[in-house]
């Protein structure tokens, strides 16, 4: 019996070492996936490369049971797949630590829990935002257009350059070029006529 273990985020930006940390010295082999809001364990290519590397009475392991999946739904379509396949399942840590064979109320409840504490935080972070915006700060992502971008956008769109040809000279998207346009346009200063 042999533990292949899977290591999972939902985005390229997030951190994968701590569970690399915890699976890497006890699996013969660990893969890594960076995938998001897919719900079908055939669209998932590190579970996929995964299952193929797994032989009878090997355990998919993960350090956690929402690494399975992002929600209650995902986590438990990927659990019934993986039992079908008479594939078992190892979680290092959390309430369904341990070994499992078949779903259980244990594992269950840890994917709820899972996706409760990710509503909570989203919660937490939009009352966050919405407390700094009433006292005049503006949170959120950090802007990606500076002062020489949002020079050469404006310039190439006073050259009559098509947005599109704007976003991929300066390598910023569609709606990023859009919004430095549009923004100059209500802060141009309305110019008088005179007689």
């Amino acid at each position: 019996m042999a533990l292949v273990g899977l290591v999972r985020v939902s985005t390229s930006k997030q951190e994968t070492a701590r569970q690399h940390d915890d699976l890497d010295p006890i699996c013969v082999k660990v893969f890594e996936e960076k995938i998001s809001g897919t719900i079908k364990v055939a669209d998932r290519p590190g579970l996929q490369a995964a299952l193929a590397y797994l032989r009878p009475g090997d355990l998919l392991t993960v350090q956690e049971a929402d690494r399975l999946g992002r929600n209650l739904l995902e986590g438990l379509i990927v659990l019934n797949d993986l039992f079908q396949q008479g594939i078992s399942v190892k979680v290092l840590h959390g309430i369904a630590a341990g070994e499992h064979t078949e779903r259980s109320l244990i594992l269950d409840l840890a994917l709820a829990l899972a996706e409760d504490r990710r509503r909570d935080i989203a919660r937490k972070t939009r009352d966050g935002l919405d407390a700094a915006a009433r006292r005049g700060r503006k949170g959120g992502r950090p802007r990606v257009v500076d002062a020489d971008k949002r020079r050469a956008i404006l310039a190439r769109h006073a050259e009559g350059q098509s947005l599109r040809e704007i976003s991929r000279g300066v390598g910023v998207s569609l709606a990023v070029v859009h919004g430095e346009v549009a923004a100059a346009r209500t802060t141009e200063p309305v110019s008088s006529q005179g007689g």
